[in-house]
């Protein structure tokens, strides 16, 4: 039988003849992309046994074998010195003296092997892991991705862990399930939500390509929403059984700091508990804002509430500009939504703004309103039902106007959830404006690459992090090589937070990677900076766009994609930045991201073979630059 997932075990045989040299037979069982099963003998003294390593994970798999090897016999040399002790078959006690001397070899780092994994990170400011009497070696606190992670990546590495999460209702009595805000109100509902969406649009493109459509397809909000739901129960009670088989511990509860190893916790019915540990790691993510004016919380719900909404939110209109907002009224208006945007200054802050207005002005092309200029002054309730929204230019009250909408959905930024754990009685310090945790080194600088706080102990990973970007894959990565460096043997890798690929799901797709053209000319200038761009259009679009009828009324007439591709003229034509604007771009560019990552040239883009037809081989073509004053003209098929 294999022992608990992620845990080293070790079985011993009946012990041989006095001075025989014996074998220890190792077995390896990896669970990776590719699982495979690895037997390696080992000469060693002592007697015949059975080393079992469960490895997860990915990374160099033979620099994983070789670590999980070196730390399994490390336990095994560790406990024949305790003689005085009976074998580690089911004493507790025995199996907590050896991992606590392994910790305190650990924690001192000498004699600790060297792992074969490249850019090894520098000495960690370790937490002192010598023989401590806390419930934990680590506590988790936060339920989402990143906390999860870390959670499981440290219990494979022998440390004692427990998950604290707990979700508060929103205003609108909005609860969900283990897994935080990704797989339960983010990511994973959205992108299905934007699937519903393209069903339709395919649907609408269907009649030129030979399939009947005598009417205008119709949708089921509610069916939608119970599917959506239903999955994201599944994925939910998925983490539960991953944290039961990795003997991570789950608690239920609210956690505040009470001292500097001691959490006090507080369940759904008030019952308060403390657990301690050695060391915190803070993934508590964030919440989306209110602009706290009249009736926002009484009247507006926000994405916390949109994707298990139980009834269609009818005419509605969205407030905010950000990737959130856009995304949102974007699958609104295609499932049918009367949808408009409200928008005070640039949409899409942070991304490219050439790419950013292309996105709005296909969302506008295709029945998205924007209202722009302006803010919400107030909400009020009509008898009705609907929600009368007041606003006016820049939030002025001269010139106020209204109207009255269904469903107002606020998408006006988010918030980190510090304020409820009581970081300053820990000496943990946040920004003041983001409540986000900040570097050790200086108050007024991004959280560093240990993802330590101002406290020693006390860590974070997530949207948590000042200065760090909002995805939901890097605050997996980032947990798992924060527990790789504080609980194994290696020095293990730093979370690389630059050059991280994105997608906007937006009706049309925006995915980038590298620096927006704004970024590249601040950090260039604008001598060094070279921009090849271009229009296509995809080959599917053709037959549609061709033959409009009055049901689809010409949908793809006018529109095309565009790409960009950033150089550093200055940097041996080095690519800086890639950005698509498109139908599942996404899918592209997480492949260009590696490219990015290993700072390949204009030339190396050029020597690509692309694959045809598709859209990806636009990148493999450009030639046409900005600075060459060239009008661009629509590439196709």
């Amino acid at each position: 039988m294999l022992p608990p997932r992620g845990r080293p075990h070790l079985r011993r045989g009946r012990p041989g003849a006095q001075g025989r040299s014996l074998l220890w037979v190792a077995i390896l069982f990896v669970s990776s992309p590719e699982a495979f099963k690895l037997s390696a003998v080992v000469n060693a003294s002592g007697g015949p046994g059975r080393l079992t390593v469960r490895l997860r994970g990915g990374g160099n798999i033979i620099s994983r074998i070789d670590l999980a090897l070196r730390r399994a016999m490390d336990e095994a040399e560790l406990e024949d010195t305790l003689t005085a002790k009976p074998s580690l078959g089911g004493d507790r006690e025995d199996l907590r003296a050896v991992r606590e001397q392994r910790m305190q070899r650990l924690a001192g780092g000498a004699g600790s092997p060297k792992t074969a994994l490249r850019d090894a990170a520098p000495p960690l400011r370790r937490v002192d892991l010598k023989s401590h009497a806390y419930d934990y070696d680590m506590i988790v606190i936060g339920g989402g991705s990143g906390g999860l992670a870390a959670a499981k990546e440290a219990a494979s590495l022998g440390a004692r862990v427990a998950v604290c999460d707990f979700v508060s209702p929103t205003p609108m009595g909005t609860e969900w399930g283990l897994g935080g805000t990704c797989v339960n109100v983010g990511c994973i509902p959205k992108k299905l939500m934007h699937r519903a969406a393209q069903l339709k649009e395919a649907l609408l493109d269907a009649e030129p390509y030979g399939w009947g459509l005598s009417s205008q397809p119709e949708h089921n909000w509610g069916r939608m929403v119970n599917s959506v739901q239903d999955h994201i129960a599944s994925i939910n009670f998925g983490y539960r059984s991953e944290l039961r088989s990795a003997n991570v511990t789950y608690l239920n509860a609210l956690a505040t700091f009470d001292d500097e190893h001691t959490v006090l916790l507080t369940d759904k019915k008030g019952t308060k508990t403390r657990a301690t540990a050695a060391c915190f790691l803070i993934a508590v993510g964030g919440r989306p804002k209110y602009p706290d004016i009249p009736g926002d919380r009484e009247c507006c719900i926000t994405s916390d509430d949109l994707f298990s909404l139980a009834k269609p939110p009818g005419r509605t209109l969205v407030v905010g500009a950000s990737y959130v907002a856009l995304e949102c009224a974007g699958f609104l208006t295609a499932l049918g939504y009367d949808t408009s945007v409200m928008m005070r200054s640039i949409p899409l802050r942070g991304f490219d703004q050439e790419c950013a207005a292309k996105v709005v002005e296909h969302m506008e092309e295709h029945g998205t309103q924007f209202i722009r200029g302006c803010v919400p002054t107030k909400f009020e309730r009509r008898p009705s039902g609907a929600v009368r929204v007041t606003w006016s230019k820049g939030g002025a009250e001269e010139g106020a106007e209204h109207d009255d909408f269904d469903t107002v959905l606020l998408a006006i930024g988010r918030y980190a959830l510090t304020q409820q754990l009581n970081l300053e009685k820990v000496g943990v310090e946040v920004d003041k404006r983001s409540l986000k945790i900040l570097n050790p080194a200086d108050a007024s600088a991004t959280i560093g690459d240990t993802e330590q706080s101002t406290s020693p102990h006390i860590f974070a990973v997530g949207d948590v992090l000042e200065g760090r970007p909002e995805l939901t894959p890097v605050a997996i990565k980032a947990g798992q090589r924060l527990a790789q460096r504080l609980f194994s043997t290696g020095a293990g890798r730093c979370m690389d937070y630059d050059s991280v690929a994105t997608t906007v799901f937006t009706p049309i797709e925006y995915a980038c990677v590298g620096w927006s053209e704004e970024e590249a000319e601040k950090q260039l200038g604008s001598d060094n900076l070279e921009v090849f761009h271009s229009r296509y259009t995809p080959l599917e679009w053709a037959p549609p766009s061709e033959q409009a009828t009055e049901l689809r009324a010409g949908r793809h007439a006018g529109s095309t994609c565009f790409a960009k591709v950033l150089v550093a003229r200055n940097l041996d034509d080095r690519v800086v930045g890639i950005h698509l604007v498109g139908e599942h771009v996404g899918e592209i560019v997480q492949g260009f991201a590696l490219a990015i990552k290993h700072k390949i040239s204009k030339q190396d883009l050029d020597d690509v073979v692309g694959i045809h037809p598709t859209s990806a081989e636009v990148l493999t073509t450009l030639t046409v630059t900005k600075r060459s004053g060239v009008e661009l003209k629509t590439a196709g098929c």
